[in-house]
């Protein structure tokens, strides 16, 4: 609040806006776009994401107080599922509106009309205002996950794995954004984001007991989530290997410049995409025999709790009475000269043999 008021006034508006507005401004007057303002990147970058965090702050703490909350009292949700419901419901807006965001920069820049422009004119330092604005969102979203988990007081055993995942999210916008690949990273975060979507949709209408539309919900993830896996590899093999290795004039890399298009940062940059699709399918993978263990595991508690229970006891115990008499009734007739029904009824005489 306090950089936009200063705005307002002469004498801090030159260090209000190193806040508030996007730094690194190379729009050359004259040209064919000059409607358009074009950025690149660099250290002032820091102070721009550093405001939009406190934005990000204050957007979280109102959600979760004026929608979230409201959502939990009428539930009556357990403490596990209380922290999961305020998780999945903070991520599905953020990522509804960032699928949404990026999906319009796609079909606005043309991206998706030629494959090729993914990789044409790298390096790709000069970005549109929206593509700059986008990064500098995602990128603050993602470090005010930090602090917030101080702030939602998340359990330790929750802790660790948050905590993976955010900063896998950084590691990944971060490097796109510094090595000029914004292209790449933004067709793979909108896939991405799409499939958390409706994983995170189906967890919340599963905690509003709506099972039928929820287990649909998770089937549509499942299958989603090995294909966008598939087409994250593929896309990144068709860009980095065989779309930039075109343009690759085997110079050295070239900060000033923003190219860093060699064959050492592409081969690294392969190898990571192809462990972090491969963690997060062994991850993929583990959470459904996990879910598979419980499932049995359950059932097997089931059945020997219905074997426990006092009528099954009861049932035991009549069973064994009934053949114990079974067997002192054989035992009896086979003693001695004793009197016993036949079948038409008649009382006979069964003889033994003397002892």
């Amino acid at each position: 609040m306090v950089l936009v008021i200063g705005l307002m006034f002469q004498a801090t508006s030159p260090v209000a806006s190193l806040f508030v507005t996007l730094q690194h401004n190379v729009t050359v007057n004259g040209t064919v776009d000059s409607g358009i303002s074009f950025y690149t990147y660099g250290l002032k970058d820091l102070f721009t994401v550093f405001f939009y965090v406190l934005i990000c702050i204050v957007i979280h703490a109102v959600i979760q107080e004026y929608i979230l909350d409201k959502l939990n009292r009428r539930m009556h949700l357990s403490k596990v599922k209380h922290s999961k419901f305020n998780e999945s419901g903070q991520l599905l807006i953020f990522y509804a509106a960032s699928a949404a965001w990026g999906l319009d920069i796609i079909i606005r820049e043309n991206y998706a009309s030629n494959v090729n422009r993914i990789w044409e004119g790298y390096p790709h330092v000069s970005l549109p205002f929206v593509v700059k604005f986008y990064y500098i969102v995602q990128l603050a979203y993602w470090v005010h996950s930090y602090p917030e988990l101080y702030f939602q007081k998340v359990k330790k055993d929750e802790l660790w794995a948050r905590i993976q995942y955010v900063t896998m999210y950084l590691a990944f916008i971060l490097v796109g954004y510094l090595l000029n690949l914004t292209r790449l990273t933004l067709f793979l975060l909108v896939l991405h984001y799409i499939v958390e979507l409706i994983f995170h949709t189906s967890r919340l209408l599963y905690f509003a007991e709506k099972l039928e539309v929820s287990n649909f919900g998770f089937m549509i993830w499942n299958i989603l989530f090995v294909v966008v896996r598939l087409f994250t590899i593929t896309l990144s093999v068709l860009t980095l290997w065989y779309g930039l290795s075109k343009t690759n004039t085997n110079a050295p890399i070239d900060f000033a410049e923003g190219n860093f298009n060699t064959h050492i940062v592409r081969i690294n940059c392969l190898v990571a995409v192809f462990l972090l699709q491969a963690w997060i399918m062994w991850n993929f993978i583990n959470f459904h025999l996990r879910r598979v263990r419980e499932k049995n595991e359950a059932a097997a508690l089931a059945i020997n709790k219905k074997l426990a229970s006092p009528g099954s006891l009861h049932r035991k115990k009549r069973t064994k009475a009934n053949v114990r008499e079974n067997d002192e009734s054989r035992s009896e007739e086979g003693s001695g000269d004793e009197p016993f029904a036949s079948e038409n009824g008649i009382v006979r005489l069964r003889s033994t043999k003397s002892r």
